[in-house]
């Protein structure tokens, strides 16, 4: 072993000395494990409808696209898409990327420069941070959903050419709502943009599932709506919803988006078709509500602490690392796959299991998740 790969091993063995080693499990090998961690909120991602319209575009277009949007790989479903993403995010135009992680870190850099600011909550993406720190603009970190916080680092920026507030619409690892009313109208007092990562909360929230904005009513007052194609539609990619001259700004500086092989046609079609579900069947989102609220009011009964929330992302604190590992492996050998959350993930001594429920759940599933919940609780000695 050369030094090199020495260094690499000795961090590893610290990594799994403090239990913070993270490992791929493949579930879908075992049908006895039910699922409580995947973003795939309504079940899009296995739907027959969905499985028949990439099917369908894989056999008109092929399996790759061949290339860059601005080479060979843009095709007209590419555009039909986002003609349907702007529709639906209420927004002029809008871009696709090749993941949401590709289209923040884009879209941020691209816009953002030497002069300007751009202000994070704490506990954003860590494609969001990415993008901050591939920008050239001074990035101020706010404390999270601290409307105060926010504003004294906005009254610290007063001079910078460009402004940006940027922040998750659901907080990934707590589900948690960003307070978009307050944050909307600091912008408009301090002549700032607002950029909302809805990964999350498109599929989910609003009244058509158009994500954080319609559900506050702030489609309009909200310039930038980026998410992605991979959660509650169904498919993969990401996106930003905009003005015209944003989008057009994009295709010529993002670099994310100049330099990508561009989305295969098969996941092209599958996105659009999701969109459609989404708009068409209301009932998903319902019964993905009732669920939460099911899993979440008997995860309380059961004496958990949670993060307070209304959404399928449940954060059920568990505290040490070692111990949130040792309940997810418990669980597992319940037949609840739920993994834990660790630092550096999410902040020290707030170790997790983060539990999402799926419109696709049914109760007596849920009623077996509680149980193993409750179960594991008392045999390992958590008190809430």
């Amino acid at each position: 072993m050369d030094a090199f790969e020495a260094a690499l091993r000795e961090t590893l063995d610290k990594t799994e000395a403090k239990g913070l080693l993270r490992t791929l499990r493949v579930v879908e090998e075992d049908k006895n494990i039910r699922v409580f961690s995947t973003n795939n909120y309504l079940g899009l991602a296995t739907d027959e409808k969905m499985k028949e319209a990439a099917a369908q575009a894989i056999q008109l277009y092929g399996t790759g696209s061949g290339g860059s949007r601005l080479t060979t790989g843009n095709f007209t479903l590419h555009e039909q898409l986002e003609k349907r993403i702007a529709s639906f995010k209420r927004k002029e135009d809008a871009i696709v990327f090749s993941s949401g992680y590709l289209a923040n870190l884009g879209i941020i850099s691209a816009l953002m420069r030497e002069g300007d600011a751009i202000f994070s909550d704490a506990l954003n993406h860590a494609s969001i941070i990415d993008g901050c720190r591939m920008s050239k603009a001074q990035t101020f970190i706010y404390q999270h959903a601290n409307m105060q916080d926010l504003e004294e680092k906005l009254q610290r920026a007063v001079h910078s050419k460009k402004k940006l507030i940027v922040t998750d619409g659901i907080f990934s690892m707590d589900g948690t709502i960003a307070p978009l009313p307050e944050i909307v109208e600091l912008a408009e007092r301090y002549g700032a943009w607002v950029m909302v990562d809805d990964a999350h909360a498109t599929g989910v929230l609003g009244k058509t599932g158009a994500g954080t904005a319609e559900h506050f009513g702030l489609s309009d007052r909200v310039q930038l709506t980026m998410g992605t194609l991979s959660k509650a539609i169904g498919a993969e990619g990401g996106y930003v919803a905009a003005a015209a001259s944003v989008t057009n700004y994009l295709r010529n500086y993002a670099r994310s988006f100049i330099f990508q092989t561009s989305l295969s046609p098969g996941v092209v079609a599958a996105a659009m078709k999701g969109i459609e579900l989404i708009q068409s069947e209301p009932e998903r989102r319902q019964t993905l509500q009732e669920n939460a609220t099911y899993m979440r009011s008997g995860l309380q009964q059961c004496g958990f602490t949670l993060i307070e929330g209304n959404t399928p992302i449940i954060a059920v604190i568990i505290g040490d690392a070692k111990q949130a590992v040792h309940f997810s492996r418990l669980l597992e050998e319940e037949g609840i796959f739920a993994p834990a959350i660790r630092p550096p993930t999410v902040a020290e001594g707030s170790s997790r299991i983060r539990v999402t429920v799926m419109a696709t759940h049914t109760i007596s599933e849920i009623k077996k998740a509680l149980a193993s919940f409750e179960k594991i609780r008392k045999e390992i000695g958590i008190i809430g």
